[in-house]
């Protein structure tokens, strides 16, 4: 079956009782028990389980090809369940360009849970094995990278990762289940933060994890949501789901969009280097279109004048929206350094772009006179 069609019809039946084709709401925080104290239908409270996050996880390990899915109340929060999974003395190898959110969270959370982390240009031949140590438990991969979409072979990461026992988690946020399967390329878990491409509207926060196996992995880490907190709401989980439903569709228009955007931005004379994969000149052009069926909805591009003509740019622009975030239905412009504030690594002369279903020819009249192309 094909991805377009899984993305509709995962977790996707009619109501026995009513013949509702949109699935329910189900908003109870605790759940009923006979008369043994044997839960009526299998939940018990909120915190564990919920019969719409259930419907959530099925569609999401259907659509990544895995056998279990865990849904978060964040990408940030499903991203740490793992690393607290993980024992005591573990060490994490994250790319340089991982989003800025991990970086402060290796830094400063990581040591108090016994943690130890290295960051190195995973993008590069070479630079895993460099970084990798006996007590490297997990290699976290982002491919397309944020802000700088650079690009992580993930084939042969996953099998370096492997020789040495060491887990591998690959952030898919960008690409979505429509343009990149991490699970098939070698990856053990994949994350997610559903606020964006999943949600797709702007109007809801949302994290989830899938795995390749359903076993003990998945489950120390269903542990660490549970007792810390970590869920969905019911509401969240329903509106993810619904994004689902329209993901392929906006997935491939967006990306049609962002190819014709980022060819346009790369002969504008404001504009010194475009940073998309789907440009032939991109670095990791190949290696993405080996593992990629499009190349996504994000660019990052550098101005040529500098940090402050960024800003003033960005200021200037009237269709897109001035504001972070990424795979709503409006087009998001921002000056990356800015929105990520002290601990930012981005930079000053990059700005970001998160192309949405307006036209491009309309997106790109934009760019021209803000850029005073």
């Amino acid at each position: 079956m094909r991805i377009e069609t899984v993305a509709v019809h995962a977790a996707f039946s009619v109501d026995p009782s009513t013949g509702a084709v949109a699935p329910p709401i189900h908003l109870s925080t605790t759940f009923g028990r006979d008369e043994a104290g044997v839960p009526l239908a299998g939940h018990t409270y909120v915190r564990e389980s919920n019969p719409t996050q259930d419907l959530l996880e099925e569609a999401l390990s259907r659509l990544e090809g895995g056998e279990a899915a865990l849904a978060f109340g964040s990408g940030m929060a499903a991203g740490l369940a793992v690393a607290q999974a993980l024992p005591q003395g573990s060490h994490v190898v994250l790319p340089e360009d991982v989003y800025y959110a991990y970086r402060v969270a290796a830094r400063e959370f990581f040591p108090v849970w016994g943690l130890t982390a290295t960051f190195a240009p995973l993008d590069q031949p070479g630079a895993l094995a460099g970084a990798l140590r006996p007590e490297t438990r997990l290699v976290w991969l982002e491919s397309p990278s944020n802000p700088l979409l650079r690009i992580t072979d993930l084939i042969p990461s996953a099998a370096i990762a492997k020789r040495i026992g060491a887990l591998v988690l690959v952030d898919n946020t960008f690409a979505t289940p429509i343009l990149q399967r991490p699970l098939d390329l070698g990856a053990d878990i994949v994350l997610h933060a559903t606020t964006k491409g999943m949600g797709g509207h702007s109007d809801v926060q949302g994290g989830a994890l899938v795995f390749s196996r359903k076993g003990e992995l998945s489950e120390k880490v269903r542990h660490v949501r549970t007792i810390l907190g970590a869920v969905s709401s019911p509401f969240n989980s329903w509106l993810v789901l619904r994004g689902l439903r329209t993901l392929a569709v906006r997935a491939r228009f967006q990306s049609e969009s962002a190819l014709a955007v980022a060819q346009a931005l790369a002969a504008y004379p404001a504009v010194s280097r475009v940073n998309y994969p789907g440009l032939p000149g991109h670095p990791g052009h190949e290696t993405a279109g080996r593992q990629m069926t499009a190349f996504g909805s994000m660019i990052s591009f550098h101005v040529a004048a500098g940090r402050e003509a960024a800003i003033e740019a960005v200021g200037r622009t009237r269709l897109f929206t001035r504001a972070t975030s990424l795979g709503g239905v409006e087009s998001l412009i921002e000056h990356r350094a800015t929105s990520e504030g002290a601990a930012s690594t981005a930079p000053g002369d990059l700005v970001r772009l998160s192309i949405g279903l307006e036209h491009p020819d309309d997106l790109l009249a934009d760019l021209a006179q803000a850029l005073k192309a």
